[in-house]
């Protein structure tokens, strides 16, 4: 799922790019929260701590390595072979004990991180199914691509959430351990330390600053790109039939010329980065020895200490420059949190208003009645940007049948959106079977992936059918040829949205339709692409079978199959024909 169109700069994508620093922070706090009270929370905290002791004992490492390497270096130094030798060992001591900690450290990192990204993609679809939110963030401005944010960006926060994580781990060890050494050897050293490193945090916060809302719309350009490709690949033959390459290939180069004007933005951005930060640390191979330097000259450390306070400074100041060598990255990550916490808050604005709606809804949903009941439900568009049909009132009973009519746009379809709870009513009362009880046959069906026997039983997969039963279907809605073409084989698997013909699945729709039996059916021109002989056919046995239904249809053909007809104006108003009159009173299709 994705935006239909690249919109560059839309309000809701600039006050998410541009959010506070603490509303990040925020969303940061909710989402990782989330994860460790979760079912899965004693996994969770039990690598998390694994992960705490394995950097504490690499911070601790380290400092063992720091002065193995310095009296090794100081051996060397003063031609002492027993030394050398003895001191040789410790240091390649320190090397058989690191390397273990090493790999046990990133792999419990790397667990941790799968396990995390399993579970968030896991709740967000959960949530994005939920009360069909998937639905309603379709035409949403400030929530582009949230397919791409339950992919990517899970991805992304859940792995760069570990890596910064560890990385401030282990630079407050580093800085922890290291700072003593530098303290004993030199005060001065310190001082030069932490001055450096706040003058350069503040520089490379001040050039690369404009990097996280870069970084924020590059997501979403390059989110836009890959929708345009999926797009042309779901609609092939259509785009075929009108020739319509010339304007997709348009659509796609401005999608990818999009991303790319972007992308040179964010290179330049950490082109001027670049030239601070590689200035900044190469300065810094150079001052700790300019400290320490003289002192061995004097006499007053020996020449092990010069390369131990070298390694130690570098150590510290990567430590407390952790801002200045992550940025870029940093920036990125950060961009990630706001567009994921950005879906998270949404689905969580939706969940309380599907249960404000619920509380203060005027639609009634009876379990056990058979009808379908309207008084003076007024339907109008998500938002009540418009009142499409005013007050609207009528009863069905068990067996009955309503055909809805009118000109384009009077809001035929979206009076059965309304009935089938996709849309809310502005007011009025709403009565119906449960949701289980109700089918929808669109004018396009949904073909899903799989074999013949999982594309008739759609979407209840585990519905306990025969084969026997299924073949019955098949024959009784004229697919017989669709059946044949697969050998018979009820477990074949092909590519039904391109094998099968636009009739062909209308008529797949009501083989499902026959092998549920809800107690009422919703019809959008479900027959559109049928003639009028399988149309009757079809029909004859909806009426047969006991199942109520809405149609919505401009064949003038469809009024002898139902019990009323229903006509609806543009204005809003309507008119309800008990008895179906002859054909050349009913209103033609425009």
């Amino acid at each position: 799922m994705g935006t239909k169109k690249d919109q560059t700069l839309p309000s809701k994508i600039e006050a998410d790019s541009t959010a506070t620093f603490s509303g990040t922070c925020r969303q940061f706090w909710v989402i990782s929260k989330a994860f460790f009270a979760s079912e899965r929370r004693h996994k969770a905290r039990g690598f998390l701590l694994a992960l705490l002791v394995l950097a504490f004992a690499v911070g601790g490492v380290q400092v063992l390595m720091s002065y193995a390497g310095r009296d090794f270096m100081t051996a060397i130094a003063n031609k002492d072979t027993a030394a050398y030798w003895g001191n040789l060992w410790l240091y390649l001591g320190t090397f058989a004990l690191a390397i273990p900690i090493g790999v046990y450290y990133r792999w419990v990192e790397e667990r941790l991180g799968l396990l995390w990204r399993e579970w968030m993609a896991q709740h967000l679809i959960k949530r994005y199914f939920n009360n069909r939110a998937y639905y309603r963030l379709r035409g949403s401005e400030s929530i582009d691509n949230p397919d791409q944010r339950i992919s990517e960006d899970v991805r992304n926060f859940t792995t760069g959430s570990l890596s910064f994580l560890l990385i401030t781990l282990n630079s407050v060890v580093t800085l922890v351990a290291f700072i003593g050494v530098l303290w004993t050897i030199s005060g001065t050293l310190v001082s030069v330390l932490f001055l450096y490193a706040v003058i350069g945090t503040g520089v490379s916060i001040l050039i690369g600053r404009r990097l996280v809302g870069l970084s924020f719309h590059q997501y979403q350009k390059e989110a836009n790109f890959r929708y345009g490709l999926v797009r042309v690949r779901d609609n092939a033959e259509s785009i075929a039939f009108y020739r319509g390459e010339k304007r997709e290939h348009l659509d796609l180069f401005n999608r990818l010329s999009a991303a790319v004007a972007n992308g040179l933005d964010i290179i330049v951005w950490n082109r001027n980065l670049g030239f601070f930060t590689n200035s900044y640390n190469y300065t810094a191979l150079v001052l700790p020895v300019l400290i320490v330097a003289p002192m061995f000259m004097r006499g007053q450390v020996a020449f092990g200490v010069v390369t131990q306070a070298a390694g130690a400074f570098a150590q510290v100041l990567a430590a407390v420059s952790l801002i200045i060598t992550q940025f870029g990255v940093l920036s990125a990550y950060l961009a990630g949190v706001q567009r994921l916490g950005a879906l998270w808050d949404s689905l969580d604005e939706h969940d309380a208003e599907e249960e404000r709606i619920s509380r203060e809804s005027t639609q009634q949903v009876d379990e056990d009645s058979r009808i379908v009941k309207l008084d003076k439900l007024t339907v109008q568009t998500p938002g009540g940007a418009q009142v499409l049909v005013k007050e609207l009132s009528f009863i069905l009973h068990k067996n009955q049948s309503l055909l809805i009519m009118g000109a384009s746009g009077a809001g035929k379809s979206s009076v059965l959106r309304t009935i089938a709870g996709l849309w809310y009513g502005a007011s009025g009362l709403l009565e119906r079977p449960a949701m289980n009880n109700l089918m929808f046959l669109p004018q396009r069906p949904y073909m899903v992936e799989g074999n013949l026997r999982d594309q008739l039983r759609y979407p209840h997969s585990d519905q306990s059918v025969s084969d026997e039963q299924i073949r019955g279907i098949v024959d009784k809605v004229n697919l017989a040829d669709v059946f044949a073409r697969v050998d018979n084989d009820l477990d074949r698997i092909v590519d039904w949205t391109n094998v099968l013909s636009l009739g062909e699945q209308q008529r797949v729709a009501f083989a499902r339709l026959f092998l549920r039996m809800p107690k009422f059916a919703f019809l959008d021109e479900a027959t559109s692409a049928l003639d009028e002989e399988n149309q009757d056919h079809l029909y004859q046995l909806l009426k047969a079978s006991g199942i109520g239904f809405i149609s919505v249809g401009h064949r003038t053909t469809l009024v002898g199959h139902h019990d009323r007809l229903l006509i609806l104006d543009r204005t809003g108003s309507w008119e309800m024909k008990v008895h179906a009159e002859p054909e050349g009173q009913v209103p033609s299709k425009e």
